[in-house]
């Protein structure tokens, strides 16, 4: 069945359409739940503003509790997930919504739920697990099944290949096999290759393909099968570059295999006014809130530092920012004094034995991260950005890397795409596969996508993994 877990774009960025299609069910599902445990306790009995008082609790229950779901990472996989895995997840999403939920009936009064509130969690958690049963049910069948066919056999398809099978992915993939094009080496298993001589729609029809990827290498060659991709797509099979199947399906943007016209004529790339406006207020909103939030982890973490070794607090250290600028970013010390004594920068790497114990436990919840706040009020950083590097680095992956200072067309940040996606970078190869992530995030780059990207950036720190 085409089209039953495609992906769609809001604000130019690609979402589940299962996914998005889940969470607004299950806020249906969870307001619901509050709103009949209300009945079931208070009854009539209600006051003249009761209604008005329920449904602001209700959607209050709806929220927290989504945003606990999502912000374990039950979201954005939901299609490949098990039911072993659902059930690994709800439990900690739905006692963090509980601990979400009665901070915010501190803070809000006409948020309240009487002694029902935890009946309103065992209705909402048995609906939400009735959901996923559901949809793992209909996930197992081929409805939610793409069926792709790649044109090429060579690295780029083999890259392809490897993204279909990817289980990070929103989606699920079957890849019928890749049509070899002459003069290109095939890197691909000889048991994907189909067989020459059958027209690319007739292979679409009879493998019932959704999508053809073309993931040819060089396309100036006469071999190019232009006419049967014409054919194709207007016989009603979507082809798909294979730069666009990996912006859509990894948040990507390829340096390997980039053309510099997709770039010009793709889209995006929104430097106006008002988005500007719109980010800014979003940085300082955020950074206002978190340092009102964690401020007594911070003076923790300032005792912590000092107890350890005696040394300075905060750590200063020159990075490159926005058109080439460099500014001091502020960060809480997590090495020891003498971490670069011979004055060689080098890169950091996971297990780096220069990090202190303190510096293990900032590092490891991002803790160090916070006094970049004061960068971000100075207009030096953003809240969400490609992180900034160090100017000897800079230099180095600059000459080394295609299209690496486009990622210096906008602030930096204290999370991004890179760090939520990737995993810690030490070296040139790190860098670039970085860099894919963060032309993504320059090209599409929206409050929508921020609060993606915060989104994800919760579900590293409670998982303890990610990038830096």
């Amino acid at each position: 069945m085409a089209g039953s877990n495609e992906v769609i774009r809001i604000f130019n960025h690609y979402v589940s359409r299962t996914g998005l299609v889940l969470l607004l069910l299950e806020m249906l599902i969870l307001q619901a739940a509050s709103v009949l445990t209300a009945l079931i306790w208070e009854g009539q009995g209600l006051d003249p503003h009761a209604p008005l008082d329920l449904v602001l609790s209700a959607l209050a229950f709806a929220l927290v509790n989504a945003f606990s779901m999502s912000s374990l990472g039950m979201y954005q996989q939901a299609v490949r997930e098990d039911m072993r895995t659902v059930l690994a997840r709800i439990v900690p999403a739905f006692v963090l919504g509980f601990a979400l939920l009665s901070a915010l009936m501190h803070v809000v009064p006409a948020i309240h739920f009487g002694p029902a509130r935890g009946l309103a969690f065992v209705l909402g958690g048995a609906g939400v697990l009735f959901t996923r049963v559901l949809l793992f049910t209909s996930a197992q069948s081929s409805m939610m099944v793409e069926r792709l066919i790649l044109v090429g056999d060579g690295v780029l398809a083999r890259e392809c290949l490897a993204l279909a099978a990817s289980p990070d992915g929103s989606r699920r993939f079957v890849v019928v096999g890749c049509v070899p094009v002459p003069g290109e080496a095939s890197c691909v298993p000889a048991a994907k290759v189909l067989p020459a001589g059958e027209s690319l729609l007739s292979l679409a029809r009879r493998h019932n393909a959704t999508e053809l990827v073309v993931s040819v290498g060089d396309r100036r060659s006469g071999a190019y099968p232009v006419r049967e991709l014409l054919d194709c797509a207007l016989g009603g099979v979507k082809v798909t570059d294979a730069a666009h199947f990996f912006e859509r399906e990894a948040s990507q943007i390829r340096v390997d295999s980039l053309q510099p016209s997709y770039l010009i004529f793709g889209g995006g790339f929104d430097q106006s006014f008002l988005r500007a406006a719109v980010k800014r207020s979003f940085d300082l909103a955020a950074s206002a809130a978190i340092c009102i939030a964690t401020l007594p982890v911070m003076l923790v973490a300032a005792v912590c530092i000092l107890i350890e070794d005696g040394g300075p607090v905060i750590f200063r250290q020159e990075r490159v920012g926005k058109d080439g600028r460099r500014f001091q970013v502020l960060k809480f010390r997590s090495m020891g004094q003498d971490a670069e004594i011979d004055g060689r920068p080098r890169w950091a790497t996971a297990g780096d034995p220069r990090v202190t114990r303190v510096g293990h436990w900032l590092r490891k919840l991002r803790i160090d991260e916070l006094p970049q706040m004061i960068n971000v009020f100075r207009g030096e950083m953003s809240f969400v950005g490609p992180r900034p590097e160090r100017a000897y680095f800079v230099e180095q992956l600059g000459r080394e890397i295609a299209y690496y200072d486009v990622r210096h067309s906008i602030k930096p940040g204290i999370t991004g795409l890179a760090q939520v996606r990737y995993q810690y970078g030490a070296s040139v190869d790190d860098a670039v596969r970085k860099l894919q992530y963060d032309l993504y995030y320059v090209k599409n780059n929206s409050l929508f996508l921020d609060l993606m990207i915060l989104l994800d950036t919760v579900q590293v720190v409670l998982s303890g993994k990610g990038a830096r």
